[in-house]
């Protein structure tokens, strides 16, 4: 690479906008141009500043492309470069990179605060809401309202020494939720256990198998000549990410080796120094103390101020309402769970302990439905599920889906680049995918984020859409693709409707255009809907191909998945629930003077919500990171919002018969042009409603998961 190339690359970085020059956004490129980038944003911004003072006495100047557009640029640069840094730093993390990233984070913070708390701005756009009040079309309207919304949780209306005060606990929560995930990463990576009796292993997978011992070899476990690393022999090195864990806490019979990876899984980051309790608690603290300054009594009623539930009752209303069908399901399940564990069990089993749940749940599924969901893998290798992935997004949306041959600058081998085509083959967005998990480097989860929104502004040079979609799916081995379980399949079609979302937008606003200015409640609701596509006979039967004989997945087998839908649906409901109520009641009546710790109002809150009680070693609220380290504080309710929005949608298309493919496109492009076009360009419940033709019921998710609605 020469050094022009390299030039222009880090020019383009400065600038910030285009596509990312990956391989060139090193740490000493960001280190060397973002405070550069910063400095020149705090110049602008004090010349917008200057220009809007003007526009406050020239009131004929006062109009949105004035006020709106110049904010937009200067947001949109911050958006886009610290964007590029905290991606790579999921997705690659480096000790380089993550030393940047928290020497930098500060003067994001810094600029934040300062460009939210502009008394100018605020005027500016206050005094054109109510000069263009009939001029403003409703999506104007509503991205001017959340703008304002925004800078008063930003602290704008706060005197100077309270607005110190705040600036100092946004830069502390900042850095808190870095070292909440760094703690997290370091702690999963940490761990480990070398297995070499077949006694351990026992019940595991060859695939599973073959992956600890390649693991084993990687890390130097294996002496040089030894036995090759797909081996079923041994050693076999187990660590704590999840394509690991999960199938060993699964199929692993040794229960007494079950039981210490799952203590050391509930665990993480609650020990040593990468503990993350006292840092659980300063977040709680400094966020109500936050909310309290904006004139809020906690966290959780600032954070529904602008969802679509309107407070705390309205959310725990719905919780209790889940809660109280799926409790009696649940305890039935884990009845008949312990029955089964009793009668084939070698053991003398009395209760079904945590870490025996998956095995005698998988167990209990196979002998009820005859159903190996590890045997099932082979049908699911990734090429093939991007096949019909694809082909279900042209028979749904008219949309068709190419792999990008040019040479698009990645930031690792693992990425693939597609571009999206309209009916015409006219190109709409695109969309990065990164599938495989990578635990030394890459936070677990799954996500879907911004690379560029969508900006008609300028018509001779418009912006189109680009997704990142991460996954942390089972990677290929030397002899085979990556076969994926279900489990992983509906991971993949789930962040792949927010992809959508994010892509098929037609909104010309960027403000609103996507996932932007959605209320957090509702953004979960394309993802979820396609999650039902993964028991469509026709889309499954079309993924799954063998990926050795290309064969289709048997019949049966389909007819197992969709039979044993609701297995364990009780449980599954129960969980979520409790972690969407513990978050409530953490970010709502937490705080030190309540004389009883995070984990201990946690586990109140268990009583009432799980039918196996946490054990004393669980320190589940450690790893919480969607409430901790993402975007979910006082709002993981959002999943079971939008999932009651999301069951309602597809039972639109259950209704219209699936076999019927007019009704099933006609369906297909209502809910493109409504749900994945209008963005946040109107409230969620009116899209919802130019789908439905209706308000939303939860009567589909409650049918959906087999439960029946409390007396």
């Amino acid at each position: 690479m020469s050094n022009k190339k390299n030039n222009n690359q880090n020019k383009k970085f400065l600038i910030g906008r285009g596509i990312p020059e990956f391989e060139s956004i090193t740490p000493e490129v960001i280190s060397k141009e973002f405070p550069l980038l910063l400095e020149n944003l705090n110049k602008e911004l004090t010349k917008l500043e200057k220009d809007f003072i003007d526009l406050l006495t020239n009131p004929e100047k006062l109009t949105w492309d004035n006020v709106m557009e110049p904010i937009y640029r200067l947001s949109e640069a911050l958006r886009w470069s610290w964007g590029v840094i905290s991606h790579l730093n999921g997705v690659c993390n480096t000790k380089e990179l993550r030393k940047i990233h928290s020497e930098l984070q500060p003067i994001v913070v810094s600029f934040s605060n300062r460009l939210g708390q502009s008394k100018i701005i605020y005027q500016a756009l206050s005094e054109l809401k109510i000069k263009d009040s009939n001029i403003l079309n409703q999506t104007q309207t509503r991205i001017l309202d959340s703008e304002i919304l925004s800078m008063k949780h930003r602290g704008v209306g706060l005197q100077e020494n309270i607005q110190d005060e705040f600036n100092s606990s946004s830069q502390k929560l900042a850095e808190l939720s870095s070292n909440f995930s760094n703690n997290l990463l370091d702690s999963t990576q940490k761990w480990s256990l070398l297995l070499t009796k077949e006694s351990e292993v026992n019940g595991l997978p060859k695939r599973a198998l073959v992956a600890l011992a390649q693991a084993a070899k990687k890390a130097g476990e294996m002496q040089e000549g030894g036995k090759s690393p797909t081996t079923e022999k041994g050693p076999w090195l187990l660590k704590l990410d999840m394509p690991n864990y999960i199938p060993f806490i699964t199929y692993a019979k040794n229960r007494s080796l079950r039981e210490k990876v799952y203590k050391a899984h509930i665990q993480r980051a609650s020990e040593g120094k990468h503990n993350n309790n006292s840092i659980i608690e300063e977040i709680l603290i400094l966020r109500k103390k936050q909310a309290n300054l904006l004139g809020y009594k906690n966290w959780a009623e600032l954070s529904l101020a602008s969802k679509m539930a309107k407070d705390i009752d309205a959310a725990e209303e719905l919780l209790e309402e889940l809660r109280s069908a799926a409790m009696p399901t649940a305890e039935k399940e884990l009845s008949a769970i312990l029955s089964f564990a009793k009668e084939a069990s070698k053991e003398n089993i009395s209760s079904i302990e945590p870490w025996d749940l998956n095995f005698w749940s998988e167990r209990l599924r196979q002998e009820k439905f005859s159903l190996d969901n590890e045997k099932l893998r082979p049908w699911f290798p990734l090429p093939k599920v991007l096949d019909g992935l694809f082909h279900l997004c042209n028979r749904l949306f008219d949309i068709s889906i190419t792999a990008d041959t040019s040479n698009i600058s990645k930031w690792h081998s693992d990425v693939q680049f597609f571009n999206v085509l309209d009916n015409t083959g006219k190109k709409i967005a695109a969309f990065y995918l990164d599938p495989y998990c990578r635990p030394s480097s890459k936070r677990g989860g799954a996500w879907m984020d911004e690379c560029l929104n969508r900006d008609m502004s300028n018509k001779s040079e418009p912006i189109l859409p680009i997704a990142y979609l991460v996954c942390n799916q089972t990677p290929p081995t030397c002899n085979s693709p990556s076969l994926m379980s279900f489990e992983e399949v509906q991971t993949l079609f789930h962040e792949f409707g927010h992809g959508l979302q994010h892509m098929l937008t037609t909104i010309d606003y960027p403000q609103a255009a996507g996932i932007n200015n959605i209320e957090w409640d509702a953004v979960e609701l394309p993802s979820q809907f396609m999650e039902n596509w993964c028991l469509d006979r026709k889309t499954l039967l079309g993924i799954a191909r063998h990926w050795e004989t290309n064969e289709p997945l048997p019949e049966e087998e389909f007819e197992k998945l969709r039979q044993s839908r609701n297995f364990n649906s009780g449980l599954s409901t129960l969980r979520q629930v409790h972690f969407a109520l513990t978050d409530l009641k953490l970010h709502s009546i937490w705080d030190k003077d309540l004389g009883i710790s995070p984990d201990q109002l946690r586990r109140q809150i268990a009583t009432k919500t799980t039918v196996i009680s946490p054990i004393k070693e669980d320190q589940f609220l450690c790893s919480f990171g969607h409430i901790f380290a993402g975007g979910y504080a006082a709002g993981y309710y959002s999943y079971k919002w939008a999932e009651v929005l999301s069951a309602d949608a597809f039972s639109a298309f259950e209704e219209s018969n699936l076999k019927n493919e007019s009704e099933v496109k006609s369906k297909g492009m209502l809910f493109k042009n409504t749900v994945l076009s209008l963005g946040g360009s109107k409230s969620p419940s009116e899209i919802f409603e130019l789908f439905r033709g209706r308000k939303a019921s939860t009567n589909a998710l409650i049918k959906d998961y087999g439960l029946k609605r409390a007396n």
